[in-house]
């Protein structure tokens, strides 16, 4: 397994050649790159035209990162030629939120094979329901396959993400790469480091992703007398608040929802995954040195055993990195001190992370960092 990341510079093309002797059947492209870049692909096809053969996919996002260096506006890139893995892609459409669990099934059913061992899937971060998403994915799919991935990102605008599949770069599609055969080596990891205060609220009206009322009050209502002074910023100020969400009382598994929309005619707030009726529900806010410490425990997570190459694709919250603000790059850095030496770093501040817990159960997260490294055995 060969292993090659590469930055995008805004106006400066890419940062290092882009090495072709690595193209083949068995090469996989990860792009992620600003919003803006659908409308400037250049360097992309540049990058494309160089690797013909190779399976690519790729998304916007709030920031890259490779190393421990974030940067907006640019892109990042690995370019992972195995030896023994074979790789294959597929691509959805979700015009909206009610389509993320076929979209995911229509995924599942064209990656499955016994031969598969982990999907990556990157979709567009603001028309899907991820944990829907996940759902519908991970029902076609073996069990024992790890998933994971992210919702693509459009900085703090929440306005229009892409995915990139064959080339082009869309919006309102999810796409999905498998990674096949026993020799390829999948790690993961997922942690927090959010804070929880106030009273757990019973959600009492809820639809899908779409939350109403909380203890009987309107969600929206509630919201905005926490946030206060910040209500104003919403939806933005939201990732500074979000919820820690339980099924129910003494569930092992607890997710973390962000708000991706406010609704004041009905008083609502839509999340990036499902927030069902009768869960129990709690504000969240920032603690710098547990965000830090989460990346590093996240790390720590998705140790692999290899003897040779690793890559880690880090994905995290646009929510942490506008709290860490300047400091962001304690969590990369934390991050990267976790793995191996000499392990390649990518990755992007998503909206929704899409990671297993430690049962092996896979569901979408927010505002976590998720990592995941890939090796391969001989």
């Amino acid at each position: 397994m060969k292993i090659q990341t590469l930055s995008l510079q805004p106006g400066a093309g890419w940062a290092a050649p882009i090495d072709a002797s690595l193209d083949g059947d068995a090469t996989m492209i990860l792009l992620f790159g600003a919003p803006q870049l659908i409308d400037a692909p250049a360097p992309v096809s540049a990058l494309l035209a160089a690797l013909p053969r190779a399976h690519a996919i790729g998304c916007s996002t709030a920031g890259e990162i490779h190393g421990t260096c974030v940067g907006d506006h640019g892109a990042v890139a690995a370019i992972v030629q195995f030896e023994h893995t074979a790789i294959r892609t597929a691509v959805a459409e979700v015009a909206c939120a009610r389509d993320s669990r076929a979209a995911g099934a229509q995924l599942g059913a064209a990656l499955a094979d016994p031969a598969l061992r982990a999907v990556l899937v990157l979709s567009d971060g603001l028309t899907v329901n991820g944990s829907a998403l996940v759902a519908g994915l991970a029902a076609n799919l073996a069990p024992g396959v790890i998933i994971t991935g992210g919702l693509a990102g459009d900085g703090n605008r929440f306005l229009a993400t892409w995915v990139m599949h064959g080339g082009a770069l869309r919006r309102g599609v999810v796409t999905a790469l498998g990674l096949y055969g026993p020799h390829v080596r999948i790690g993961h990891g997922s942690r927090g480091g959010w804070d929880i205060f106030g009273p757990e609220r019973v959600i009492t009206r809820s639809d899908g992703s779409v939350l109403y009322e909380l203890d009987g009050r309107p969600a929206l209502q509630l919201y905005k007398e926490y946030l206060g002074d910040r209500a104003a910023e919403l939806p933005a100020s939201a990732l500074l608040f979000p919820l820690a969400l339980r099924t129910a009382v003494g569930s092992a598994h607890s997710v973390v929802r962000t708000v991706l929309a406010v609704d004041d005619a009905t008083d609502s707030l839509t999340f990036a995954g499902d927030v069902p009726q009768g869960s129990l529900a709690q504000l969240m806010r920032a603690n710098f040195d547990r965000l830090v410490q989460g990346a590093s425990d996240a790390a720590a997570m998705s140790q692999v055993a290899a003897g040779g190459p690793v890559l880690s694709i880090a994905i995290s919250c646009v929510g942490r990195r506008l709290v860490l603000g300047e400091r962001i790059e304690e969590e990369t850095e934390a991050a990267i001190e976790a793995l191996p030496a000499g392990a390649q770093q990518i990755g992007f501040y998503s909206y929704g992370e899409i990671s297993p817990h430690a049962d092996g159960t896979c569901d979408l997260h927010n505002q976590t960092m998720t990592m995941t490294t890939i090796a391969e055995a001989g």
